[in-house]
């Protein structure tokens, strides 16, 4: 395989380079990738293989995914005698660089196809589970569960799309809190990570109310990821339980900002305590 080119934009100078730079931590990502394309009418393009580079540069233990598509009968005919094509596995699977493990639920049945999250593993994974969390039938969203065997510690992880209603997002937080109350060791460290279209910040201290923390760089700021091409909302977050953040990115660059309309939000957290 030939060098990635997406590597170089990825990391600032001096930074680390994935968990295997330092054991004590666990690098994770979270990426809302759009259904693998973007742009509409004639204009769209097949964005899927430049977005497997980008995973793959990515370098992380968990990559938590929203918007993929197991499959999708209309796309899959319209990009066909693309210079690529649609692939033939499912986006998780394809997006999965080599040796990872792959957790995909679907959220969403729509016209030619269906769209869901799924979560990317370096690491041996558990049971997966789903739970339907949509607030009205004009949104199909839900909960990936994947325990992960990291380390010698399990921990949990859950990749989330929340509603573009406040109201519809409060109560998705309420149904959250009773999922990890019920399937969620009491005392297990958890991540849950993915896009929470929060557009007024007002999902902190709800959040904190289940006992989860907003995994911020340890000066506080907010990491911006959409739109990927100026971003200035903080919609792609990490929410944490038993664990702390390290450091926060955010790639940025052209090639970024072409492949979704998010950009992928990267951490490195470590056991709390």
């Amino acid at each position: 395989m030939g060098t990635n080119p997406l590597n170089s934009t990825l990391l600032p100078s001096g930074s680390t380079t994935g968990a295997a730079a330092d054991d004590r931590l666990l690098r994770v990502a979270t990426y809302n990738i759009h259904k693998g394309v973007r742009g509409i009418g004639p204009g769209r393009r097949l964005e899927i293989h430049n977005l497997g580079l980008g995973v793959e540069a990515l370098d992380a233990d968990l990559v938590f995914l929203q918007e993929v598509r197991s499959y999708h009968d209309l796309e899959a005919r319209r990009f066909q005698r693309s210079s690529f094509g649609w692939p033939t596995q499912p986006q998780a699977d394809f997006l999965a660089p080599e040796g990872y493990e792959v957790a995909y639920r679907t959220n969403a049945f729509t016209r030619g196809g269906e769209h869901g999250n799924a979560l990317l593993s370096r690491w041996p994974i558990g049971d997966i589970g789903h739970h339907d969390v949509s607030d009205h039938r004009f949104e199909q969203r839900g909960l990936l569960h994947v325990p992960v065997r990291w380390q010698d510690t399990e921990l949990h992880a859950i990749v989330a799309h929340f509603g573009l209603i406040h109201s519809s997002r409060v109560r998705q937080v309420e149904k959250l809190a009773a999922f990890i109350k019920v399937h969620v060791p009491e005392h297990a460290p958890l991540v849950v990570a993915g896009d929470f279209n929060d557009w007024g910040e007002k999902l902190d201290g709800l959040m904190a109310a289940c006992g989860l923390s907003r995994g911020l760089a340890p000066n506080g700021k907010r990491a911006l990821t959409f739109p990927s091409r100026v971003p200035v909302f903080s919609l792609d977050r990490f929410y944490l339980r038993g664990m702390r953040c390290v450091s926060t990115f955010v790639p940025r660059g052209t090639s970024w900002a072409r492949m979704s309309d998010h950009l992928p939000l990267v951490a490195e957290l470590e056991l709390a305590g």
